[in-house]
C-alpha cells in the first residue's frame, strides 16, 4: 500500500474543486494511505506583501516537512519535470516502499527556499499555470491514474 502525504497551502474554497479532489482521494483509499496537511495561507495586498507571504508560507512548508524524515518529496512547480502518466506510475512504483510527500504552494507559488532545496524533486503538472485548487484535483487524479497503471487496473487507456 502506498503511503502518501499531500501538503498544501490554503484550503479548497470552491465546492466543485473540493468535490473533485475528495472523489479521487476516495478512489485512492483502497491503494494508499493519504494524509492531507493544509497549511495556513498568508494574505497579501501588494507586491512587497506578496513576497513576504511567499516566504512565510515557505517557512510553514519547511516546518511541516521537518515532521517527515527519510521520505521522498515532490513539489509541484511549473518549471519542474513534466512526466507522462506512465512515467509517474513508474516513479510511484519505484518509491512505493517509502512515504511520498507532495507539496503544493498557495496562490503566490513556492518560496526559493523550497524550490532550491536539493533534496526535493520538482514536478510540473503542466507548463500552463493552474489555480492551486485545480492543481490539487489534477494531482489527486494523476496519483490515482498512476497507481491504477502500476496495479494493472483498467482506468488508463
Amino acid at each position: 500500500m502506498f503511503d502518501i502525504v499531500i501538503i498544501a497551502v490554503g484550503k479548497i474554497k470552491e465546492k466543485f474543486y473540493r468535490d473533485g479532489f475528495n472523489e479521487y482521494i476516495k478512489r485512492l483509499s483502497p491503494y494508499a494511505r493519504i494524509k492531507i496537511e493544509e497549511l495556513k495561507s498568508e494574505p497579501f495586498k501588494n507586491e512587497t506583501e506578496k513576497n513576504k507571504s511567499k516566504e512565510a508560507e515557505g517557512e510553514r512548508i519547511l516546518n511541516c516537512l521537518a515532521n517527515y524524515q527519510d521520505v521522498t518529496v515532490f513539489v509541484l512547480d511549473e518549471h519542474g519535470q513534466e512526466l507522462t502518466s506512465i512515467d509517474l506510475a513508474s516513479t510511484l512504483s519505484r518509491n512505493q516502499n517509502s512515504k511520498l510527500v507532495f507539496v503544493l504552494g498557495g496562490t503566490v507559488g513556492l518560496s526559493n527556499k523550497i524550490l532550491r532545496n536539493s533534496k526535493i524533486t520538482k514536478l510540473s503538472l503542466s507548463q500552463m499555470t493552474l489555480p492551486h485548487e485545480l492543481a490539487r484535483v489534477v494531482l489527486a487524479e494523476q496519483l490515482y491514474r498512476g497507481i491504477c497503471i502500476s496495479r494493472g487496473k483498467d482506468y488508463h487507456y
